[in-house]
């Protein structure tokens, strides 16, 4: 995959930046968004297509972009279709913050240093070009004002918007509350985009629920009711090391 036009990750979280504050707006669910725009990313790259409520690999090569190629080997790793709302839901820790240094390295944000009740050490970040965020927000405002079927790209970006809170924050306000509605119906237009928006508001809602199992094999006896299935294994990104309460403090 080339570098010559950005990623959904990457627009996504320019979406979020807030130019005044350089702060993240819906930070909560801004890392489930992020996890969910790899794998639409994927799935335009052509590298994973949805299986009913999972995803499965269908092509394992690499993209060339090391964040989405981390995400699909992980993905290939399991062996089996995944099912989105259990790749979604899995610990992400440092996903935004991997992104924003990723946007800062090629030249689309700089860190700005600061401190927290003037102690605590923060890093904001500032668009180097507010045009970018301008034309992928236009993208949005066309697919609204026109109603013409937006491409997939920018559906699934709409899908995602809506999905992970971003409504309030690109049209606030009373005034703002017909792009909304015209925003969430957006996400029709792209199926793996839908499934990935809907997806990360079942994990925000917490219906994330476990897939049925199959009855027991004869001589085994199925878990009690107050026994809980193992867990799934961790996925994605991998989990960054806690610090203490001093630590950097990001952007959020």
């Amino acid at each position: 995959m080339g570098r010559s036009r950005r990623t959904l990750p990457e627009e996504l979280l320019l979406l979020a930046l807030d130019p005044t504050t350089g702060t993240t707006a819906q930070p909560q669910s801004l890392d489930l968004g992020l996890a969910g725009a790899q794998l639409v990313e994927l799935a335009l790259a052509g590298r994973i297509a949805p299986d009913g409520d999972r995803i499965a690999v269908v092509a394992p090569r690499p993209t060339g972009d090391p964040t989405l190629d981390c995400a699909l080997e992980l993905l290939r790793r399991r062996g089996a279709p995944v099912r989105a709302v259990n790749w979604i839901g899995g610990p992400r820790l440092g996903l935004r913050q991997t992104y924003l240094s990723h946007l800062e390295r090629c030249g689309m944000v700089h860190a700005v240093e600061g401190q927290m009740c003037g102690v605590l050490p923060t890093t904001r970040y500032q668009a180097t070009d507010t045009a970018i965020s301008r034309e992928i927000k236009a993208r949005l405002d066309s697919a609204i004002r026109t109603g013409v079927p937006p491409d997939p790209r920018t559906a699934a970006l709409a899908a995602l918007a809506h999905a992970v809170g971003l409504g309030k924050h690109l049209y606030p306000g009373n005034e703002g509350r017909s792009s909304r509605s015209r925003l969430r119906d957006l996400i029709r237009h792209d199926p793996m985009g839908g499934l990935v928006a809907h997806a990360v508001m079942d994990v925000q809602n917490g219906a994330a629920a476990q897939p049925r199992r199959s009855p027991a094999p004869a001589g085994r006896q199925a878990p009690g009711p107050g026994v809980r299935p193992a867990p799934e294994p961790a996925r994605g990104v991998p989990a960054q090391p806690h610090h203490g309460s001093m630590a950097r403090a990001v952007a959020h």
